[in-house]
């Protein structure tokens, strides 16, 4: 992760011509010296598209799973601490959303909006929403009713300022560990979205778009499709071991 970060933010430095410089007279060029990964349809560099590429994927991910986990804590919180009406209520929504696949779900709400980066956001942020609403309430249910919370609500405190102090540093270690592994979700829905034509619109080089355009290319040039495809796949694998990791490192139960 740390060599992938520091490959998308050394993108000036690995491509300074900029990721939309062509030239007609070096297209689909195999890989060599000049060109480490060749070149695409337009006699771009891939190499360079891909470490552009790697920072609209890393901040639409990133920002996807901040908008998802900022309104799924919130729903799940106010549903597990309050229960009854606002439980029913608040979860018969995310019941509802869980009823779509959720590709479907991120390709319908990018139709009704519109294709572009931040619609994009905004679909796979609810696309994982449901996700963290269902695993805060779980988590808040079993924290609600221990004698620290109990404590504080005899002493007056206010239900903000116990769900604030009280609760959330006693269930954020899961949902740290959520939010990594749904960050490699959030970056193959993307991706996914791009690949269809409804993600990032082009001279953007996101990897699903360049998939897209390279399959056309797979039997005369491999390259123009596949180095994407393996940056998505070590992206996301790179995300689920980070995750692994922090579930390992943050839960005690695996300590004992």
């Amino acid at each position: 992760m740390i060599l992938l970060l520091l490959f998308a933010f050394a993108a000036p430095l690995i491509g300074p011509e900029g990721m939309d410089k062509q030239d007609l007279m070096m297209r689909l060029k195999p890989p060599s010296a000049k060109f480490l990964l060749g070149t695409d349809q337009l006699g771009r560099s891939i190499l360079t598209r891909l470490a552009y590429g790697g920072q609209y994927s890393l901040k639409v991910g990133l920002v996807s799973v901040a908008i998802g986990a900022g309104i799924g804590i919130l729903v799940g919180a106010l549903a597990g601490y309050y229960g009854g009406w606002v439980d029913k209520v608040l979860m018969g929504l995310v019941e509802i959303l869980l009823a779509f696949p959720g590709i479907l779900l991120a390709i319908a709400i990018v139709a009704a909006l519109g294709p572009g980066l931040v619609n994009v956001m905004i679909a796979v942020g609810i696309r994982g929403m449901p996700t963290f609403a269902r695993l805060v309430r779980g988590q808040v249910l079993s924290v609600r009713r221990r004698e620290y919370v109990e404590a504080a609500q005899a002493l007056g405190s206010a239900d903000g300022r116990i769900i604030a102090r009280h609760i959330f540093p006693n269930i954020m270690a899961p949902v740290i560990v959520l939010a990594s592994l749904d960050i490699a979700s959030a970056i193959l829905s993307v991706a996914s979205l791009s690949f269809l034509g409804l993600g990032s619109q082009p001279p953007i080089p996101d990897w699903g778009g360049m998939i897209d355009q390279g399959r056309q290319y797979l039997r005369t040039a491999w390259w123009v499709g596949v180095y994407p495809g393996l940056a998505i796949m070590m992206t996301v694998l790179g995300f689920n071991l980070l995750g692994d990791a922090l579930r390992d490192l943050l839960d005690p139960r695996l300590k004992t």
